[in-house]
């Protein structure tokens, strides 16, 4: 059985602060900011600008990578036409000097200054490609993740499941159990479950198989969702990694977020820093 397809988790998910400073979405603040250029449409006597609408179709194309920007120009410049409408209607009843949208305002304003903050400091210390197989090859090195080939009888109850070991404990043939007693899908093949890795499991069960040895099987029924099982473990191998190619932009963004940890303890270091309770 070819497993060349077996791919390998190398991080925990990425916190949300560098998905947002690794995206490319564009924030519009405001459609008058660029009146100095090509005009698209006027409301009230103000301009909507061109590279506003170039903007605004950016937006469209990250929520749609299908957008035909073409083919809907009349619809998105209404769009903008009404925004504008909504935002010259908030002026005037003087929303721009409301204590909690200037809150709002000023949070935004900081949150944009991150972004950038961090795509600086990202372009200004480039990945390479060196560093990137170096990384792969240390994960790939310390990595040791298995995959298991294993067969299970599952049972109801506790009770019967014990009942069950005791016949194996007596010299009784596993596979014969399995087709016997089983409940689920498998049992019909002697309980047969294929290679499998950590992963591809229950919690429960991949704990309970990674501490067994090859030939064994489990003296006490291991408990899921699903029921009560006894595993059989028949044999175990080593997964092959997935090829560098496969995963250069994974690994880029673990070493991208790494650099943007060293970023923030560089930052609070140089700093002073005291939480008020």
């Amino acid at each position: 059985m070819s497993h060349k397809g077996s791919t390998l988790k190398l991080s925990k998910l990425l916190t949300p602060v560098l998905t947002l400073a690794l995206s490319a979405s564009i924030t519009l603040i405001s459609f008058n900011a660029y009146s100095a250029s090509k005009a698209v449409a006027t409301v009230n006597g103000k301009e909507i600008s061109q590279k506003t609408f170039d903007a605004y179709v950016e937006h469209k194309k990250k929520q749609d990578p299908k957008f035909d920007a073409k083919r809907d120009r009349d619809i998105l410049i209404q769009e903008l036409v009404n925004r504008e409408l909504m935002y010259q209607s908030a002026l005037k009843q003087k929303l721009d000097k409301d204590k909690d949208v200037l809150f709002q305002l000023k949070q935004h304003r900081i949150d944009l200054l991150i972004k950038h903050a961090i795509r600086k400091t990202m372009q200004a210390n480039p990945i390479t490609d060196t560093e990137l197989k170096l990384e792969y090859d240390r994960r790939v090195k310390s990595a040791n993740v298995k995959e298991y080939k294993a067969r299970h009888i599952l049972l109801k109850s506790k009770d019967k499941a014990e009942s069950v070991i005791k016949e194996l404990d007596s010299g009784k043939n596993f596979i014969k159990l399995a087709k016997a007693y089983s409940t689920g899908p498998t049992g019909k093949n002697g309980g047969d479950l294929g290679w499998f890795n950590s992963r591809q499991m229950v919690p429960e069960f991949s704990k309970a198989v990674a501490t067994m040895k090859k030939g064994s099987y489990s003296k006490t029924p291991v408990q899921t969702k699903f029921g009560w099982h006894i595993i059989k473990l028949e044999d175990t191998r080593k997964m092959d990694p997935p090829k560098f190619s496969e995963i250069k932009n994974q690994v880029r963004i673990i070493m991208q977020n790494k650099k943007l940890q060293e970023y923030i303890a560089k930052l609070r270091k140089e700093s002073t820093i005291k939480i008020i309770k």
